[in-house]
Protein backbone atom coordinates (compact mmCIF):
# COMPACT_ATOMS: atom_id res chain seq x y z
CA UNK A 1 0.00 0.00 0.00
CA UNK A 2 3.01 2.30 -0.11
CA UNK A 3 2.60 5.43 -2.27
CA UNK A 4 -1.15 5.00 -1.92
CA UNK A 5 -3.24 8.12 -1.47
CA UNK A 6 -5.76 7.69 1.35
CA UNK A 7 -8.43 10.26 2.16
CA UNK A 8 -10.31 10.25 5.44
CA UNK A 9 -13.74 11.85 5.47
CA UNK A 10 -14.15 12.53 9.16
CA UNK A 11 -11.29 13.11 11.59
CA UNK A 12 -12.59 11.70 14.86
CA UNK A 13 -10.93 9.25 17.22
CA UNK A 14 -11.04 6.23 14.92
CA UNK A 15 -9.69 8.17 11.96
CA UNK A 16 -6.86 9.56 14.08
CA UNK A 17 -6.04 6.07 15.33
CA UNK A 18 -5.92 4.68 11.79
CA UNK A 19 -3.81 7.56 10.52
CA UNK A 20 -1.39 7.18 13.41
CA UNK A 21 -1.07 3.45 12.79
CA UNK A 22 -0.49 3.89 9.07
CA UNK A 23 2.15 6.56 9.50
CA UNK A 24 3.90 4.52 12.18
CA UNK A 25 4.01 1.63 9.73
CA UNK A 26 5.28 3.65 6.77
CA UNK A 27 6.02 7.27 5.85
CA UNK A 28 5.20 6.57 2.21
CA UNK A 29 1.44 6.83 2.53
CA UNK A 30 -0.04 10.04 1.19
CA UNK A 31 -2.84 10.87 3.61
CA UNK A 32 -5.35 13.72 3.65
CA UNK A 33 -8.42 14.30 5.79
CA UNK A 34 -11.52 16.44 5.97
CA UNK A 35 -13.70 17.41 8.91
CA UNK A 36 -16.13 20.30 9.45
CA UNK A 37 -14.93 20.77 13.05
CA UNK A 38 -12.03 23.22 13.30
CA UNK A 39 -10.79 21.73 16.58
CA UNK A 40 -10.69 18.25 15.08
CA UNK A 41 -8.75 19.56 12.08
CA UNK A 42 -6.27 21.36 14.30
CA UNK A 43 -5.60 18.27 16.42
CA UNK A 44 -5.07 16.12 13.36
CA UNK A 45 -2.79 18.58 11.60
CA UNK A 46 -0.71 19.10 14.75
CA UNK A 47 -0.36 15.37 15.42
CA UNK A 48 0.51 14.19 11.91
CA UNK A 49 1.39 17.17 9.70
CA UNK A 50 -0.96 16.03 6.94
CA UNK A 51 -3.23 18.13 4.69
CA UNK A 52 -6.53 18.75 6.46
CA UNK A 53 -9.52 20.53 4.95
CA UNK A 54 -13.06 21.47 5.84
CA UNK A 55 -14.09 20.38 2.33
CA UNK A 56 -14.61 16.69 1.62
CA UNK A 57 -14.01 17.11 -2.10
CA UNK A 58 -10.63 18.71 -1.53
CA UNK A 59 -9.47 15.85 0.68
CA UNK A 60 -10.74 13.08 -1.60
CA UNK A 61 -9.48 14.56 -4.88
CA UNK A 62 -7.21 11.97 -6.49
CA UNK A 63 -7.49 9.46 -3.63
CA UNK A 64 -6.98 5.74 -4.23
CA UNK A 65 -8.84 4.91 -1.02
CA UNK A 66 -11.58 6.95 0.62
CA UNK A 67 -12.35 6.10 4.24
CA UNK A 68 -15.82 7.06 5.44
CA UNK A 69 -15.24 7.82 9.11
CA UNK A 70 -18.31 9.95 9.76
CA UNK A 71 -21.38 9.39 11.90
CA UNK A 72 -23.75 6.87 10.29
CA UNK A 73 -26.56 9.41 10.15
CA UNK A 74 -24.66 11.66 7.72
CA UNK A 75 -23.20 9.02 5.39
CA UNK A 76 -25.98 9.58 2.85
CA UNK A 77 -25.33 13.34 2.77
CA UNK A 78 -21.60 12.80 2.32
CA UNK A 79 -22.14 10.26 -0.46
CA UNK A 80 -24.54 12.48 -2.37
CA UNK A 81 -22.08 15.38 -2.14
CA UNK A 82 -19.16 13.26 -3.40
CA UNK A 83 -20.97 11.07 -5.95
CA UNK A 84 -19.78 12.84 -9.14
CA UNK A 85 -16.17 13.11 -8.01
CA UNK A 86 -15.96 9.53 -6.77
CA UNK A 87 -17.74 8.17 -9.86
CA UNK A 88 -14.99 9.75 -11.97
CA UNK A 89 -12.13 8.53 -9.74
CA UNK A 90 -13.47 5.07 -8.80
CA UNK A 91 -11.51 4.72 -5.54
CA UNK A 92 -11.90 1.90 -3.06
CA UNK A 93 -14.42 3.05 -0.47
CA UNK A 94 -13.78 1.81 3.07
CA UNK A 95 -16.65 2.47 5.45
CA UNK A 96 -16.28 2.33 9.21
CA UNK A 97 -19.72 3.92 9.68
CA UNK A 98 -21.54 1.46 11.94
CA UNK A 99 -24.69 -0.10 10.53
CA UNK A 100 -24.62 1.48 7.07
CA UNK A 101 -24.97 -1.24 4.44
CA UNK A 102 -22.89 -1.40 1.28
CA UNK A 103 -25.99 -1.55 -0.92
CA UNK A 104 -27.20 1.75 0.53
CA UNK A 105 -23.80 3.42 0.11
CA UNK A 106 -23.65 2.28 -3.51
CA UNK A 107 -27.21 3.50 -4.10
CA UNK A 108 -26.44 6.92 -2.66
CA UNK A 109 -23.28 7.22 -4.74
CA UNK A 110 -25.23 6.14 -7.84
CA UNK A 111 -22.46 4.06 -9.41
CA UNK A 112 -21.09 0.53 -9.02
CA UNK A 113 -18.87 1.22 -6.03
CA UNK A 114 -16.10 -1.03 -4.72
CA UNK A 115 -16.83 -1.01 -0.98
CA UNK A 116 -15.25 -2.67 2.02
CA UNK A 117 -17.39 -2.27 5.12
CA UNK A 118 -15.59 -2.60 8.45
CA UNK A 119 -16.78 -3.17 11.99
CA UNK A 120 -13.93 -2.06 14.27
CA UNK A 121 -14.15 -1.74 18.03
CA UNK A 122 -12.92 0.87 20.47
CA UNK A 123 -9.66 -0.89 21.46
CA UNK A 124 -8.52 0.15 17.98
CA UNK A 125 -7.86 3.50 19.66
CA UNK A 126 -4.94 1.84 21.49
CA UNK A 127 -3.90 -0.29 18.48
CA UNK A 128 -5.48 -3.43 19.98
CA UNK A 129 -8.66 -3.52 17.97
CA UNK A 130 -10.58 -6.43 16.50
CA UNK A 131 -12.11 -5.58 13.13
CA UNK A 132 -14.30 -7.62 10.80
CA UNK A 133 -14.35 -6.72 7.11
CA UNK A 134 -16.80 -7.45 4.31
CA UNK A 135 -16.06 -6.74 0.64
CA UNK A 136 -18.78 -6.39 -1.95
CA UNK A 137 -18.45 -8.11 -5.33
CA UNK A 138 -16.81 -5.09 -6.98
CA UNK A 139 -13.74 -5.16 -4.73
CA UNK A 140 -10.63 -6.56 -6.45
CA UNK A 141 -8.04 -8.77 -4.79
CA UNK A 142 -5.59 -5.89 -4.63
CA UNK A 143 -8.23 -3.68 -3.03
CA UNK A 144 -8.97 -6.37 -0.42
CA UNK A 145 -5.27 -6.40 0.43
CA UNK A 146 -5.28 -2.61 0.77
CA UNK A 147 -8.30 -2.62 3.08
CA UNK A 148 -6.72 -5.35 5.16
CA UNK A 149 -3.47 -3.40 5.50
CA UNK A 150 -5.42 -0.30 6.48
CA UNK A 151 -7.31 -1.97 9.33
CA UNK A 152 -4.32 -4.04 10.49
CA UNK A 153 -2.77 -0.71 11.46
CA UNK A 154 -5.00 -0.75 14.55
CA UNK A 155 -5.22 -4.45 15.42
CA UNK A 156 -6.45 -7.85 14.32
CA UNK A 157 -8.75 -8.37 11.34
CA UNK A 158 -11.06 -11.12 10.12
CA UNK A 159 -13.02 -11.31 6.85
CA UNK A 160 -16.66 -12.36 6.70
CA UNK A 161 -18.29 -13.68 3.52
CA UNK A 162 -21.78 -12.31 4.15
CA UNK A 163 -22.57 -8.72 5.10
CA UNK A 164 -25.28 -9.87 7.51
CA UNK A 165 -22.53 -11.46 9.61
CA UNK A 166 -21.42 -7.96 10.57
CA UNK A 167 -24.52 -7.67 12.76
CA UNK A 168 -23.28 -10.64 14.79
CA UNK A 169 -19.80 -9.10 14.84
CA UNK A 170 -21.33 -5.90 16.19
CA UNK A 171 -22.91 -7.89 19.01
CA UNK A 172 -19.63 -9.68 19.75
CA UNK A 173 -16.54 -7.55 19.26
CA UNK A 174 -18.23 -4.23 18.44
CA UNK A 175 -20.19 -4.00 21.68
CA UNK A 176 -18.06 -6.57 23.48
CA UNK A 177 -15.61 -4.18 25.17
CA UNK A 178 -18.54 -2.72 27.12
CA UNK A 179 -19.47 -6.20 28.38
CA UNK A 180 -15.96 -6.69 29.75
CA UNK A 181 -15.94 -3.19 31.23
CA UNK A 182 -19.20 -4.04 33.01
CA UNK A 183 -17.65 -7.22 34.43
CA UNK A 184 -14.55 -5.29 35.51
CA UNK A 185 -16.73 -2.67 37.14
CA UNK A 186 -18.68 -5.30 39.07
CA UNK A 187 -15.52 -7.14 40.17
CA UNK A 188 -13.93 -3.91 41.36
CA UNK A 189 -17.01 -2.96 43.37
CA UNK A 190 -17.22 -6.43 44.91
CA UNK A 191 -13.55 -6.30 45.91
CA UNK A 192 -14.02 -2.89 47.53
CA UNK A 193 -17.04 -4.20 49.43
CA UNK A 194 -14.81 -7.00 50.76
CA UNK A 195 -12.25 -4.56 52.12
CA UNK A 196 -9.72 -3.82 49.38
CA UNK A 197 -8.91 -0.22 48.57
CA UNK A 198 -10.24 1.25 45.32
CA UNK A 199 -6.74 1.40 43.83
CA UNK A 200 -5.96 -2.18 44.80
CA UNK A 201 -9.26 -3.45 43.47
CA UNK A 202 -8.91 -1.66 40.15
CA UNK A 203 -5.31 -2.68 39.53
CA UNK A 204 -5.93 -6.33 40.36
CA UNK A 205 -9.10 -6.39 38.24
CA UNK A 206 -7.41 -4.89 35.19
CA UNK A 207 -4.30 -7.04 35.43
CA UNK A 208 -6.45 -10.14 35.87
CA UNK A 209 -8.45 -9.27 32.74
CA UNK A 210 -5.26 -8.57 30.78
CA UNK A 211 -3.59 -11.78 31.95
CA UNK A 212 -6.63 -13.93 31.19
CA UNK A 213 -6.90 -12.50 27.68
CA UNK A 214 -3.19 -13.02 27.07
CA UNK A 215 -3.42 -16.63 28.25
CA UNK A 216 -6.41 -17.27 26.00
CA UNK A 217 -4.53 -15.84 23.02
CA UNK A 218 -1.28 -17.67 23.63
CA UNK A 219 -2.21 -20.98 25.27
CA UNK A 220 -3.68 -22.63 22.21
CA UNK A 221 -6.57 -24.06 24.24
CA UNK A 222 -10.27 -23.27 24.19
CA UNK A 223 -11.60 -20.99 26.96
CA UNK A 224 -13.59 -23.95 28.34
CA UNK A 225 -10.39 -25.90 28.84
CA UNK A 226 -8.56 -22.94 30.38
CA UNK A 227 -11.46 -22.53 32.80
CA UNK A 228 -11.29 -26.22 33.71
CA UNK A 229 -7.53 -25.97 34.20
CA UNK A 230 -7.92 -23.43 37.01
CA UNK A 231 -11.00 -24.95 38.64
CA UNK A 232 -10.20 -27.36 41.45
CA UNK A 233 -12.88 -29.63 42.86
CA UNK A 234 -14.28 -28.05 46.00
CA UNK A 235 -12.10 -24.96 45.59
CA UNK A 236 -12.78 -21.23 45.55
CA UNK A 237 -13.05 -20.91 41.78
CA UNK A 238 -15.61 -23.69 41.63
CA UNK A 239 -17.66 -21.97 44.31
CA UNK A 240 -17.76 -18.80 42.24
CA UNK A 241 -18.52 -20.59 38.97
CA UNK A 242 -21.43 -22.45 40.59
CA UNK A 243 -23.02 -19.08 41.34
CA UNK A 244 -22.56 -18.09 37.67
CA UNK A 245 -24.28 -21.31 36.63
CA UNK A 246 -27.12 -20.84 39.12
CA UNK A 247 -27.67 -17.29 37.83
CA UNK A 248 -27.53 -18.49 34.19
CA UNK A 249 -24.61 -16.31 33.16
CA UNK A 250 -24.24 -18.02 29.77
CA UNK A 251 -27.93 -17.56 28.95
CA UNK A 252 -27.78 -13.92 30.02
CA UNK A 253 -24.81 -13.25 27.75
CA UNK A 254 -26.51 -14.98 24.84
CA UNK A 255 -29.69 -12.97 25.31
CA UNK A 256 -27.68 -9.75 25.55
CA UNK A 257 -25.77 -10.47 22.34
CA UNK A 258 -28.94 -11.43 20.46
CA UNK A 259 -30.48 -8.13 21.57
CA UNK A 260 -27.41 -6.25 20.31
CA UNK A 261 -27.47 -8.11 16.97
CA UNK A 262 -31.19 -7.43 16.49
CA UNK A 263 -30.70 -3.76 17.27
CA UNK A 264 -27.85 -3.60 14.74
CA UNK A 265 -30.22 -4.98 12.10
CA UNK A 266 -32.88 -2.42 13.00
CA UNK A 267 -30.40 0.45 12.81
CA UNK A 268 -29.17 -0.70 9.39
CA UNK A 269 -32.73 -0.79 8.08
CA UNK A 270 -33.50 2.65 9.53
CA UNK A 271 -30.36 4.19 8.03
CA UNK A 272 -31.08 2.71 4.62
CA UNK A 273 -34.62 4.08 4.67
CA UNK A 274 -33.47 7.58 5.68
CA UNK A 275 -34.16 9.60 2.57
Amino acid sequence: MTNTTIAFVGAGNMARSLIGGLLEESSQYRIAAADPDAAQRARLAAAFQIPVSDQNRAATDGADIVVLAVKPQIVRTVCVDLREQLAAQRPLLVSIAAGVRTTDISRWLAYDTAIVRCMPNTPALVRSGATALYANARVSGAQRDSAESLMRAVGTIVWVDEEDALDAVTALSGSGPAYFFAVMEAMEEAAVSMGLSRDQARLLTLETALGAAKMALEAGEAPAQLRANVTSEGGTTQAALQVFAQRALADTLTQAMVAARNRAREIGTQLGADE
